[in-house]
């Protein structure tokens, strides 16, 4: 059973290591906040059995969420991890019911030994292999996707009649509390709307996931050269053509470079004007890591940006990795 864990700092950077310095097979389900206050709430509805805490933040820093823990009688085992390593600082989060002290930067180390003398690595899990890419493989899917996102910009400023600014896409392997600070930094704290659809090909298979920021009915309709009243259903339908133009023109761009035809599900609107943390609490798929391409887009001359993801699932990573190193031998 996957332990809840809390990773609670407002520098999204301390959260990502934080979260790198957990052991690497361990079972967790891991709830990220900003503030104190996020932690608290994180606590209070049992996602926090325990709290990786920072002291300096803004809303509610770590003094007072301990101070508030201890009024409300919550039971989470607290680490505090902060820079501010003074022999009062200490003193005070423990008289307020911390129960360890890590200083930062995190070490990975410092982490085990503590969960060690906790028993809290009992909890984890069997290991059954965890993916590892060489780096040679991920240089590959690097090339993969450069090539790949220049097709597709190509192909959807042909079909939509525009200019596509076009940056470098991202790969990383990720475990799924990365990529949902990954999908937060995306979003920040605006409304998204976000379609996914499943693709499939020779042993390969995973998710592509498009999130547009909170576009306007009138800018998607100006960019697909509609000119009739738009109503909730024309919205929507606006929204999936927009969707299935960009997520057909990256399958196909990475396709052609891996000489795999994929076949794609049919696409769901996963949310319209919601919360990216939203989107990510329904559709993780259950995945413990992923091979993710990120690619983001913005059109110029119109009020639309998004970023397509794929996600490639756990078990189509060797297969993957097979065909990469396939293309890297032959060079």
């Amino acid at each position: 059973m996957a332990t809840p864990i809390v990773i609670c700092d407002d520098s999204s950077f301390a959260r990502k290591q934080m979260a790198r310095a957990l052991p690497e097979n361990w079972e967790v389900e891991i709830t990220f906040a900003t503030n104190g206050q996020e932690a608290l709430s994180a606590v209070e509805a049992g996602k926090g059995q325990l709290v990786f805490l920072d002291l300096n933040m803004p809303v509610m820093d770590g003094y007072q969420m301990l101070e508030a823990m201890q009024s409300k009688g919550l039971s989470s085992i607290v680490i505090v991890v902060s820079g501010d390593i003074q022999p009062e600082s200490r003193s005070r989060v423990f008289s307020l019911g911390a129960q360890e002290f890590i200083k930062k930067p995190v070490e990975r180390d410092d982490v085990s030994r503590i969960l060690n003398q906790r028993n809290f690595t009992l909890a984890e899990a069997e290991s059954v292999g965890e993916y590892t890419p060489s780096a040679a493989v991920l240089d590959g899917c690097q090339e993969v996707a450069n090539v790949a996102m220049g097709r597709a910009v190509d192909l959807i400023a042909r079909l939509l009649n525009t200019f596509v600014v076009m940056p470098i896409p991202n790969v990383n392997m990720m475990e799924m509390g990365e990529l949902r600070m990954m999908l937060d930094q995306i979003a920040g704290d605006n409304q998204v709307s976000a379609v996914c659809q499943g693709f499939i090909g020779s042993g390969i298979s995973g998710e592509a996931l498009l999130i547009f920021n909170d576009s306007t009915a009138a800018d998607l309709a100006t960019l697909m050269n509609y000119h009739g009243e738009i109503d909730k259903t024309v919205e929507l339908e606006l929204f999936m053509d927009v969707a299935s133009v960009f997520i057909s023109a990256c399958l196909q761009g990475i396709s052609d470079q891996l000489d795999v035809p994929f076949s794609q599900g049919h696409p769901i609107v996963l949310g319209h004007h919601v919360k990216v943390s939203d989107l990510i609490e329904r559709n993780s798929k259950g995945w413990k890591q992923t091979l993710a391409i990120e690619m983001g887009y913005q059109l110029e001359n119109h009020n639309i940006g998004c970023e397509v993801l794929l996600f490639f699932s756990e078990d189509s990573l060797p297969k993957l990795e097979n065909i990469i190193s396939y293309f890297t031998d032959e060079q």
